[in-house]
């Protein structure tokens, strides 16, 4: 892990994000207090739901059900794809 304050994180924020991208995590502070943490994103949060939902098929009550069908539904095609799924 590593710290900086946030004036290095303000001059430099194109290099903090490439090493968050390289799994690095920054903590950003301020006044030597800990005002943010800079890290890697979570990945594979589309896989997870669609397991979870894939395990519970059948199982969900048939309100939540028919909230998911229509929240796909109301994605557009353009849509469709730009989440990651891995």
């Amino acid at each position: 892990m590593k710290v900086m304050t946030a004036t290095e994180a303000s001059r430099s924020f194109a290099t903090v994000l490439d090493e968050a991208e390289h799994g690095e995590t920054i903590v950003v502070t301020r006044g030597g207090k800990q005002i943010a943490v800079i890290g890697p994103a979570p990945t594979a949060p589309g896989r997870m739901v669609k397991a979870f939902l894939a395990r519970r098929a059948g199982t969900l009550d048939a309100d939540f059900e028919a909230d998911v069908a229509a929240a796909r539904e109301a994605i557009d095609d353009e849509m469709r794809g730009t989440w990651p799924d891995a």
